[in-house]
């Protein structure tokens, strides 16, 4: 079953704990996009939002970081309670930083491990991880914003990395994040697509448990 995870960076911030309910009743995953405005030039949210989803979340916590030097941060968001924490390949390579340590030191505290990449980035620069990470984040638009559009070229970039996983026979799961919304989520899923994070969709949406639906091909 394809698993959905609203991006709580489009949820009612005045009234965040009924998001938080929202996502607990209808959805799988909680979406948490942390940036700092260096490796994106845009800001969220830090731990103080965190902690209070986290005391309320009982669905796991999917920690997107988007920020230089994720190495610094990994032992404080899973002490907060995350579930999954992934970092863009391309910060950890401009800092100079292993990756491998990287994925090592999230696996540590039992937390999932994933590596991110934007739409500029060639996917086949993933492949030497895919037996060292849980999952895979595609960026479908470029990161740092909410409310993007879609890039349609994520569907081959999709594919060619769910043929080398089937290839390699490797567990390792592909989430999409950014412009998914209820006219590409069919065609995403075909291509491989195991986890789809959708803010404006989900949270914008007249029907918000009808589109969860919907996305999950119900």
């Amino acid at each position: 079953m394809r698993k959905i995870a609203p991006s709580i960076l489009a949820a009612d911030f005045l009234n965040l704990g009924k998001d938080v309910e929202f996502v607990n009743g209808n959805a799988d995953i909680f979406h948490l996009d942390v940036m700092d405005g260096t490796f994106v030039p845009n800001l969220s949210f830090g731990f103080p939002v965190i902690e209070a989803i986290a005391s309320k979340a009982t669905k796991p916590l999917d920690v997107h970081l988007m920020i230089v030097h994720p190495e610094k941060y990994i032992d404080r968001f899973a002490k907060v309670g995350a579930s999954m924490i992934s970092f863009h390949l391309e910060a950890a390579m401009r800092d100079g930083s292993n990756p491998n340590k990287i994925i090592d030191q999230i696996h540590s505290h039992g937390v999932k491990a994933g590596l991110a990449i934007n739409p500029d980035v060639p996917v086949e620069e993933l492949f030497q991880y895919l037996d060292d990470v849980d999952f895979v984040l595609l960026m479908s638009v470029f990161a740092g914003f909410g409310g993007q559009k879609f890039i349609p070229d994520t569907l081959e970039r999709v594919k060619t990395v769910k043929d080398e996983i089937t290839r390699l026979g490797l567990p390792t799961l592909i989430e999409v994040d950014g412009g998914v919304d209820c006219e590409n989520c069919d065609a995403l899923s075909e291509a491989g697509v195991d986890l789809f994070v959708a803010g404006s969709t989900v949270f914008k949406a007249e029907d918000r448990v009808a589109t969860v639906k919907r996305l999950r091909g119900e």
